[in-house]
């Protein structure tokens, strides 16, 4: 299906009668492109420039390449990974994070609080505490959550108060209530109290908020979840090395639609190999929304599959056994074997949602990894 809709990108470029047939063409390919993306429309950039979460950032680079390629396939537990920043601004230790973004589809796998820890409060007297315990609770009745029903314990540990840095604390069971009932997302409640579970006045620990602190030490929600949506069978692997994808090549020419007889047969005498084909993200006006990468090499196979089939063709049996009976003619309307990718690898996208959350998304079958004669 990739395929097709770089087709119609291309013809889309090439001189047509009517502009009005080119922008018809255009936007049946990008529609098309979007639905391989699992989307309708394409999300609104932000409407100011904002700097994704430098975890976010950091999760893009560990999992992919410069070009978006998987580097290995394994580091994900799915397919998509979610960023929501604190929505309640407050000073309080009080969180709440709207998911109205996560599709119904979607398997809730992983949720995690993140907060950044701030360096201690000086403390007057001789007594000084190493430690806190802090508590993270699921907050069941926003007007009460002090009470013994107002609220559930969800994560609680001691932390170290000789540092400052990022904590994270598991809510997956949270996330998962409020994901099949909106209206029981009531927030989060974090609390600090002594190594023992005494109250301690003031805290001795606190965490940045949604005001007064930079934007990337802001409170934030990340969640790891699955959309079932999976490639073919063919062999997936991280891209080896990601030599063959540093930097995004310039555009195909586009080929013309009439071409000449000696130019057809000169491509089926090429033996079956692997072409650059180059999906630009901010020719196609994605750029606004798309973080990482700017675009990425698909590739494409082209040439022949003469007969006898070498092993440098990769051939399967079935395609040897086809190129056969094609050479001898023992039935009619065998064709030869076609040139088509036999390994296929997953690309990976940072983008803004319609929310302005940043989102991590890994797609299978993008890029062709090698081709052979099938």
């Amino acid at each position: 299906m990739l395929g097709t809709v770089l087709l119609l990108l291309a013809l889309a470029r090439t001189a047509c009668p009517s502009p009005a047939s080119v922008a018809s063409r255009r936007a049946e390919a990008l529609k098309k492109l979007l639905e391989v993306f699992g989307m309708e429309d394409p999300p609104a950039p932000p409407t100011h420039f904002k700097q994704p979460p430098q975890y976010m950032v950091d999760l893009f680079n560990t999992v992919a390449n410069a070009d978006g390629v998987t580097k290995n396939p394994d580091i994900l537990e799915g397919n998509t990974v979610r960023s929501f920043l604190d929505k309640t601004h407050s000073e309080e230790m009080r969180f709440l994070f709207v998911l109205s973004s996560v599709a119904k589809n979607e398997k809730i796998l992983t949720a995690e609080l993140h907060l950044f820890r701030l360096w201690p409060r000086v403390t007057d007297g001789p007594k000084r505490h190493h430690f806190c315990q802090v508590s993270v609770y699921q907050v069941l009745e926003k007007d009460k959550p002090d009470t013994p029903g107002g609220k559930k314990l969800l994560a609680a540990r001691l932390v170290s108060l000789q540092t400052s840095g990022w904590e994270v604390f598991a809510i997956t069971p949270a996330v998962r209530d409020w994901t099949e009932d909106e209206s029981s997302n009531q927030g989060l409640l974090v609390t600090v109290q002594g190594a023992g579970g005494s109250p301690l006045e003031p805290p001795p620990l606190q965490f940045a908020s949604g005001r007064g602190h930079h934007e990337s030490k802001k409170p934030m929600l990340v969640l790891f979840t699955d959309d079932g949506r999976r490639g073919a069978s063919l062999p997936t692997a991280g891209f080896p090395g990601g030599s063959h994808t540093s930097g995004i090549p310039p555009l195909m020419p586009v080929p013309k639609l009439a071409r000449s007889r000696s130019t057809r047969s000169l491509d089926r005498l090429q033996p079956c190999q692997r072409h650059p084909l180059s999906v630009d993200f901010e020719e196609i006006g994605w750029s606004g929304w798309i973080i990482s990468p700017r675009g990425y090499n698909a590739f494409h196979c082209k040439g022949s599959c003469p007969f006898p089939l070498g092993e440098n063709m990769r051939p399967t049996n079935h395609a040897t056994v086809q190129s056969i009976i094609n050479a001898l003619k023992l039935s009619e309307g065998v064709s030869s074997p076609c040139c088509v990718p036999d390994k296929l690898y997953s690309i990976n996208l940072l983008y803004f949602d319609d929310d302005e959350n940043v989102v991590l998304k890994q797609y299978d079958d993008m890029v062709a990894g090698s081709c052979g004669c099938h």
